[in-house]
């Protein structure tokens, strides 16, 4: 198996570790950018020549080329960027204000754009590269309480299909993972933020808190697994665009896709009605 450089944001904890150590344990070299470096000092001690441990905050758009370059000045290229890093605020459209709105889709797009922006030049010199999203099935299906949540990552996923087609003629694939709920911390007191309840939603929003708070340490995805998966498809001929990971990920978003196309053939007839009449349909380039 060909020897490949990873940089994984968020690397010290959750799904983040989890890639580390197994890219690590199969054989590549990984830099793990993290904020506190003290979190990942166990795997640079244990793979001193495969391990670079980075100072980032993926927020940090600035920072973004400069992590692409120590990678580069220390293993000579990139081949798999993980964006990772990441968290969630929990509360009604009312309840979450501009700040922590704006402080996820710094951390879940411009952040993770910036960071694809720098790593592209060095991939496409070389033909070949895989950028790995990491979204949620609350990237393609929302539901009350998580409406900053899955605004980011609906935005990262609209931005990354996109970016697919861009990509793939330089041989760059993209993929996006969309994980149930995974032991990994994300559901941890000091990871998972609750904006302060209202009055008004309350009641209509207690069982949602309840149960995103209460169910850590008692999720049924294995992070260890998950990542042995996705190390093995960076390493593999082809990837999916989009990757659900977990039981519930794929009965959650499989019910949302059929849902909407059956909401759209509902309404249908109606949407038609809407263009000019004897126009002939458009052609696109793609």
């Amino acid at each position: 198996m060909t020897t490949q450089t990873w940089i994984i944001t968020g690397a010290s904890r959750g799904f983040g570790r989890a890639l580390a150590e197994s890219a690590l344990a199969a054989g590549d070299r990984v830099v793990a950018a993290v904020r506190r470096p003290e979190s990942v000092a166990d795997l640079e001690a244990e793979y001193p020549d495969d391990c670079l441990i980075a100072t980032f905050d993926a927020r940090d758009v600035a920072a973004a080329a400069d992590l692409v370059r120590a990678t580069l000045d220390r293993f000579g290229q990139l081949d798999v960027l993980v964006n990772n890093a990441g968290r969630a605020v929990v509360g009604a459209v009312e309840e979450v204000g501009d700040a922590q709105l704006r402080e996820l889709m710094e951390l879940h797009l411009f952040g993770p754009a910036a960071l694809v922006r720098a790593a592209l030049p060095p991939m496409r010199e070389r033909g070949t590269g895989t950028i790995v999203q990491m979204s949620s099935q609350g990237g393609r299906t929302s539901f009350p309480g998580v409406s900053a949540y899955s605004a980011s990552k609906f935005a990262l996923e609209g931005w990354s299909e996109a970016l697919a087609g861009e990509v793939a003629p330089f041989g760059i694939r993209v993929m996006l993972v969309e994980p149930s709920r995974f032991r990994t911390g994300f559901n941890g007191g000091d990871v998972l933020e609750f904006a302060e309840p209202s009055a008004t939603y309350r009641d209509v929003l207690a069982g949602v808190r309840a149960d995103m708070a209460g169910t850590d340490g008692r999720q049924e995805g294995d992070p260890a697994r998950a990542a042995e998966i996705i190390v093995s498809l960076a390493h593999a001929d082809e990837v999916p665009l989009r990757l659900p990971l977990g039981r519930e990920a794929v009965e959650r978003i499989s019910r949302a896709y059929r849902q909407g196309l059956d909401e759209v053939e509902q309404w249908a007839e109606t949407a038609r009605s809407a263009d000019f009449e004897g126009v002939s349909a458009s052609v696109r380039p793609i």
